[in-house]
């Protein structure tokens, strides 16, 4: 057995076993509040992967809920990136503002993220740019947080090299302090997908909310359907797993081509 082989088992041998144990205990307990994983699968196939080849064997129910939901969170995700490096690179390039600043930020962060939904819901009542917003503004500190002390951290002796060689302040920006950032600010945005996930389940779980899928799971819920409960939440699961898988995918390839190309230079 080769090496990778041998990895890819014990990596995925002890999920195999809990899905075997959860699969023989509820058909064991014939509860109807568990249902077993085939079930579970079964439903879920059903209802959003069993659609036409030329929707991506998506159904119209996937497209109606799952790929709103997936949009707001993008949505939500993209405008709290911009927001927080922009905001967390001019922190951490500044010391006394940022020390100015920090119990503030601190407070921010503390803030439960659900506690603020209400607050957007009386300014910019129920819809999807409120869903948006919320997701952003609570996705968001993570990565300045992170930002700011990847800025604020930069080796001193680059900088100092960069102004020799008169490196305009765009010049060291682009050059020197976004790429030692990096590391910093991809630790804030896997904290931030999260949040957004979460976020994105919990705006649309309000009353008013027309689609998605934390609509779908209420819905199902308030019609005793705990199949597609169930199938909602091992969604929800599968796609933070799947995302965060891609995430680190894309962080190291950038972050190794920006480790070789310091290397070379």
């Amino acid at each position: 057995m080769t090496a990778g082989l041998l990895g890819l088992v014990r990596r995925w041998f002890l999920l195999v076993v809990a899905i075997a144990v959860w699969e023989l205990a509820t058909r064991r307990a014939a509860d109807v509040f568990f249902p077993p994983p085939s079930r579970i699968v079964a439903r879920m196939y059903d209802l959003w992967f069993s659609g036409p080849a030329a929707h991506l064997w998506l159904t119209a129910d996937a497209i109606a809920n799952v790929l709103p939901s997936l949009g707001r969170m993008a949505a939500g995700l993209a405008g709290a990136l911009v927001a927080g490096v922009a905001l967390g690179l001019a922190l951490g390039r500044s010391e006394r503002i940022r020390a100015y600043l920090d119990p503030l930020l601190q407070f921010g962060r503390a803030v439960p993220p659900p506690t603020l939904v209400p607050v957007f819901v009386v300014l910019m009542h129920l819809g999807t740019p409120m869903q948006i917003v919320s997701i952003a503004v609570s996705a968001v500190w993570p990565i300045l947080l992170n930002t700011a002390d990847g800025a604020g951290s930069v080796d001193p002796l680059q900088i100092a090299t960069a102004r020799v060689f008169r490196l305009s302040a765009a010049d060291r920006l682009v050059r020197i302090i976004v790429p030692s950032a990096l590391p910093k600010i991809f630790a804030g945005l896997r904290l931030s997908l999260s949040l957004a996930l979460i976020l994105m389940v919990f705006s649309e779980l309000l009353p008013g909310t027309a689609d998605g899928i934390g609509f779908e799971l209420t819905d199902a819920q308030s019609r005793s359907d705990l199949p597609t409960v169930w199938s909602a939440i091992v969604l929800l699961g599968i796609l933070g797993y799947l995302l965060n898988t891609l995430l680190l995918v894309l962080e190291r390839r950038v972050l190794r081509s920006y480790r070789a190309e310091r290397g070379a230079s």
